[in-house]
C-alpha cells in the first residue's frame, strides 16, 4: 500500500508587520536591512502586498501615480537587478515642472533622468499590449525622480523587499507638455540629459528603456504592484525609468533634466 504523501503547507502572509517596519525605518531615518523571515516578503506578489499596506499607512491608498524602475540596461547593471520594479507615488511627493525642497529632508538622496506619462484612460491589471499602453497615454513628458539609497546590502535585501519599499522612490518632478505634440515625436529615440550646477552631466536615450519607454508602461500594468492597487487609473502619472544611472548627491544641488523638444524640468535641493 502506497504511503500518503505529505500535503504541502500553504504560506499565509500578513503584509502589515513588514509595512510597519518599513515605515518605522523611514520615520527613524535609518537604513533598511533584511527583515526577519517571519515577516519578510518572499515573492514579488508578497512584496506588492507589503507596498499596498505601506500605501495605506502613508495615506496613499489611491496614489497619484507610479514609478517603474530598472527599465534601462545601465540601471539594471548598476543596481544588480534583472527585472523592472514598480512603486506607488504619493500625491504630496509629486511636483509639476519645478520643485524646491530641503536637502536634509531626504536620506542619502539621488536624482534620475526620466521620462513620464499622464494617463488618459485606465489600464486594468493584467496583460497589456504596447498598443493598449499607447492608447492610454495623454501626455509624454520629462521628469526627475528623487531616490533615496536607504538600503544596506541591496543583494541581501532581494527583489521582494525592493518591491515592498517602492524601489528607492522618494519624490518626483514631472514636466508639462508645453504645447509639444508628443505623438509627432519618435519618443522611442529621444536623447535625455541630466545636469547639475556643479558642472556634472550625463546622457542617455529612451530606446534603452526596454527598447521603448511605453514597454515599461505595459509591463507595469501587468505587474503584481498594479494588481495590488487595482490597476492604473486615468489621470495618474507614471515615471517610466531613467536613461542614466542615479546621480547621488552629497550636498545641495540644482538639477535639470531635458529631453528636447519636451520642456525641461528642474529641481533645487537647498
Amino acid at each position: 500500500m502506497q504511503e500518503p504523501q505529505p500535503v504541502p503547507t500553504v504560506r499565509t502572509f500578513d503584509p502589515a508587520p513588514a509595512a510597519a517596519a518599513l515605515l518605522r525605518a523611514r520615520l527613524d531615518r535609518v537604513l533598511v536591512f533584511p527583515l526577519p523571515a517571519g515577516i519578510a516578503p518572499a515573492t514579488e506578489h508578497e512584496g506588492a502586498a507589503v507596498q499596498f499596506a505601506l500605501a495605506q499607512l502613508v495615506s496613499a491608498g489611491c496614489p497619484s501615480g507610479f514609478k517603474i524602475g530598472a527599465t534601462g540596461r545601465r540601471m539594471q547593471a548598476y543596481l544588480g537587478v534583472d527585472t523592472p520594479i514598480g512603486g506607488f507615488m504619493r500625491d504630496a511627493d509629486v511636483y509639476r515642472g519645478h520643485a524646491e525642497l530641503p536637502f536634509t529632508g531626504f536620506v542619502r538622496p539621488g536624482v534620475e533622468c526620466e521620462v513620464a506619462v499622464r494617463l488618459a484612460a485606465d489600464l486594468p491589471p493584467g496583460p497589456c499590449s504596447f498598443g493598449q499602453a499607447l492608447a492610454a497615454v495623454a501626455e509624454f513628458v520629462a521628469g526627475i525622480e528623487i531616490v533615496e539609497n536607504r538600503y544596506g546590502d541591496v543583494t541581501a535585501l532581494g527583489t521582494p523587499m525592493l518591491v515592498a519599499d517602492q524601489m528607492y522612490h522618494a519624490a518626483a518632478v514631472v514636466g508639462d507638455q508645453g504645447g509639444v505634440d508628443w505623438r509627432t515625436l519618435d519618443i522611442g529615440a529621444l536623447r535625455g540629459r541630466i545636469s547639475l550646477d556643479n558642472g556634472f552631466s550625463d546622457e542617455g536615450v529612451t530606446s534603452d528603456l526596454l527598447g521603448h519607454p511605453l514597454n515599461g508602461l505595459a509591463l507595469l500594468a501587468a505587474s503584481p504592484v498594479a494588481a495590488a492597487f487595482g490597476g492604473l487609473k486615468a489621470g495618474q502619472v507614471v515615471m517610466l525609468g531613467s536613461v542614466t544611472p542615479p546621480v547621488w548627491l552629497s550636498s545641495p544641488a540644482v538639477v535639470t533634466v531635458e529631453f528636447p523638444p519636451l520642456p525641461a524640468v528642474t529641481l533645487r535641493l537647498r
